[in-house]
């Protein structure tokens, strides 16, 4: 369901994760860009089109963001509905997505998404069980832009299997470290018992 003032939910014109990065400057806290362009930022080139741009925060940091992207207006989204977020509410417990709308372009820019970790410990929010030092998860571009590494990217692609996330995990496969893909397949056998990723691992 689309709040009246919001854009259509595809009404996407997302940035590029360099004008992300840009207007994140001087920002402390942890962030770092996921989804498919975490993908092609690790490749080091574009690989595919992509219709938006993730990238994640601490629930706790959320209003530093809200801050940094104060041009941006702020939309939750879960369970297909996107709604108003004013300025002075917290997401809900139960979301962990926030679209940011150009009010100006009248289009969506970049998806939030929040995780419930820390500062130090990267948590996978599908299961809690599973969880990695920061440091061991997020690498950074020679630009300086952070990225969530391949192996925790695909772990969340698996649930789908789009055809992009098809073809992300084949671009990907052939240049995952091995310690890599025995953690990848550990996640796999965890959460999806039987996923025929796995077998390629």
């Amino acid at each position: 369901m689309k709040q009246p003032d919001a854009p259509d939910h595809d009404a996407w014109c997302a940035w590029h994760p360099t004008e992300l990065a840009r207007r994140l400057t001087g920002v402390s806290v942890p962030w770092c860009v996921a989804g498919g362009w975490a993908l092609d930022l690790w490749h080091g080139h574009q690989t595919r089109e992509h219709e938006d741009l993730e990238f994640t925060v601490l629930r706790s940091d959320v209003p530093v963001f809200r801050r940094a992207l104060a041009d941006m207006e702020f939309h939750t989204a879960g369970d297909g509905i996107v709604k108003h977020l004013p300025a002075q509410s917290a997401p809900p417990a139960e979301i962990s997505q926030v679209w940011c709308l150009d009010v100006v372009q009248h289009c969506w820019r970049v998806d939030m998404m929040i995780e419930e970790g820390s500062p130090d410990l990267w948590v996978y929010k599908r299961n809690p069980a599973i969880s990695v030092p920061r440091a061991d998860i997020v690498a950074t571009t020679p630009a300086g832009i952070a990225y969530l590494k391949p192996a925790a990217i695909l772990l969340f692609k698996a649930k789908h299997g789009r055809p992009k996330d098809e073809v992300d995990f084949a671009n990907a496969l052939p240049k995952l470290q091995q310690s890599e893909r025995s953690w990848l397949k550990d996640c796999l056998d965890l959460c999806h018992q039987g996923h025929r990723w796995a077998e390629g691992l």
